[in-house]
């Protein structure tokens, strides 16, 4: 292992991008390194920290969020992170406040699928043997022989119908094409929570979206120490410099404003670098305009990455992940409501007020798309009158059943329109839309992290021969966790900081249902369509 550089009272760390692992890293910094605040400089390619947890937007012009990551009891590195952080009215603690409010905002859809104009109440899976033998054989065959897979070399074509799949792949934004061990590794880290999955049972919400409930208490929280942010700034490549000894980064070539800014490192400082992006790329469009498809991979970010792994091989191979949008975009679609008309219905045909009941997929959906009515108000300041609900559709290039265009095509007016067949809302349609505002934004690296992959593609946190630099965010390695997820992030930041400064702590390690043999029963029975054990252990009636 390379020694790495020891921490000292002028000791300056860069973190480069302004996303939930850079903000966890500053904050890991200061709360368990005992960095000061202003030794700590993020550097952030646009003009707003959050990365891919941004919302913004008006009443009047529409609310805006590309998309919302799953919360669970189980994010171990999360919660520990947000137990330090109080929320905005400083009255708790952010990971207090999560779990006051799901205690009383449980969620428990009565509606997971919607099919023919009607809820589906608790689907049952639908599997065979065969499928139920290929998910446990999946839990546990190695990652070196599943290899570059994807999903549906393991599967039979049929598997692709099933509730579960429908159920499962609109959850985390899987496709047949993805790639088998995070498919695999999904299963083995969310074991706990297959027996409540037609119900959404277990998973949790914040008060408000994620930028409003996690990113400004916490930016709020580091500008209160004199972390330094430095919006605007684009990193074009990191300088390094190589001995016998490993490798150390001695330049950050800057640009900001047009003009480059090169930051020159001392023999003490530290980089911390966000690599790759998902929602690098992202393209809005409104009630009346589609979104476009940016499919080049030449944005800070990627383009970044591609240079130092240029130079450093052990720093990953990020056309892995950049140079096949066909299989890792989708469009997601936000809507402002300044009627309750729409909300209204979807209470009544699902029994879930908004909060309660999470994702509500289209089987039947030639764009395979869903959507989530949020407990409101969604966003800070939001006006009692307006209501704001979020969507997405898997298969942007297929033609819609009411709308006969691809869903990539279409513009907020017509996916509003779209939706509102499958719910079979043709008599309120024309109102609803007059009182509407749908803002599409179409995303070409949103799944690229589930792309196939191999050993080395995605670097390892710390990088075998680096003396001073540590990766974090979403293509990176972390064995066992799952890619798509806030605690992702945020357990490599924290992997990052103890690692590269030598502190004696550990992450919370990985919780493993799936060595609990309660949490196996209960999965077992649940994929076999069982809901208890007294109903598996019944001889099978005659025929």
């Amino acid at each position: 292992m390379t020694q790495r550089r020891a921490l000292q009272e002028d000791t300056k760390i860069y973190v480069i991008g302004g996303g939930i692992a850079s903000l966890a890293a500053a904050a890991f910094l200061i709360r368990d390194a005992g960095l000061k605040g202003h030794n700590i400089i993020i550097l952030e390619d646009s003009e707003r920290i959050g990365g891919s947890l941004d919302a913004n937007g008006t009443p009047e012009a529409g609310y805006v969020m590309r998309g919302g990551r799953m919360i669970e009891s189980k994010y171990l590195c999360t919660f520990d992170l947000f137990s330090s952080i109080p929320t905005m009215d400083n009255s708790q603690s952010v990971t207090e406040e999560i779990f006051a409010w799901n205690k009383t905002m449980k969620t428990s859809s009565k509606s997971r699928l919607f099919r023919n104009g009607k809820s589906v109440d608790a689907p049952l899976f639908g599997l065979s043997e065969s499928h139920i033998l290929t998910i446990e054989r999946l839990g546990v065959e190695p990652e070196s022989l599943l290899g570059r897979t994807t999903i549906s070399d393991q599967f039979e074509p049929d598997f692709f119908e099933t509730d579960f799949w429908f159920m499962w792949c609109t959850t985390f934004a899987f496709q047949p094409w993805h790639s088998a061990v995070e498919f695999k590794r999904y299963l083995v880290r969310f074991t706990h929570m297959v027996s409540g999955f037609s119900t959404l049972g277990g998973i949790m919400r914040t008060v408000y979206n994620q930028y409003d409930s996690l990113v400004r208490p916490l930016q709020r929280w580091l500008e209160e120490r004199g972390v330094q942010v430095s919006l605007n700034t684009k990193v074009l490549d990191l300088v390094t410099v190589n001995d016998s000894h490993g490798f150390a980064v001695e330049q950050i070539v800057c640009e900001r404003g047009g003009h480059p800014e090169p930051i020159h490192l001392s023999p003490s400082d530290f980089v911390i670098a966000t690599l790759g992006s998902m929602t690098e790329g992202s393209s809005f469009g409104g009630m009346d305009q589609a979104a476009t498809l940016n499919p080049r991979a030449d944005g800070g970010a990627w383009s970044l990455w591609k240079k130092i792994s240029a130079r450093e091989p052990e720093c990953g191979k990020p056309t892995n992940f950049s140079n096949n949008t066909e299989n890792s975009k989708w469009l997601s679609f936000t809507t402002t409501l300044r009627s309750p008309n729409f909300f209204t219905s979807i209470r009544d045909l699902t029994g879930n007020a908004p909060g309660e009941g999470g994702l509500i997929t289209f089987p039947e959906s030639n764009w395979l798309t869903s959507i989530v009515l949020p407990h409101q108000p969604h966003f800070l300041g939001q006006p009692d009158d307006v209501n704001v609900f979020w969507g997405y559709g898997l298969f942007v290039d297929q033609p819609g059943n009411f709308v006969k265009k691809p869903m990539a095509e279409c513009t907020g007016r017509e996916i509003m329109t779209e939706i509102m067949g499958h719910l079979h809302l043709g008599e309120q349609a024309a109102a609803v839309l007059s009182k509407s505002t749908c803002i599409p934004c179409m995303m070409p690296f949103i799944t690229s992290q589930f792309l196939p992959r191999s050993a080395g593609d995605r670097p390892a946190v710390l990088p075998e021969r680096s003396k001073n630099l540590a990766f974090i965010g979403q293509f990176c390695e972390l064995e066992d966790d799952v890619v798509f997820t806030v605690e992702y992030s945020v357990r490599s930041a924290q992997t990052a900081v103890y690692g590269l400064l030598g502190i004696d702590r550990k992450p919370h390690p990985v919780y493993k249902g799936n060595h609990d043999p309660r949490v196996l029963l209960k999965a077992f029975l649940t994929l076999h369509g069982k809901r208890d054990r007294e109903a598996l252990l019944e001889p099978p009636k005659s025929i």
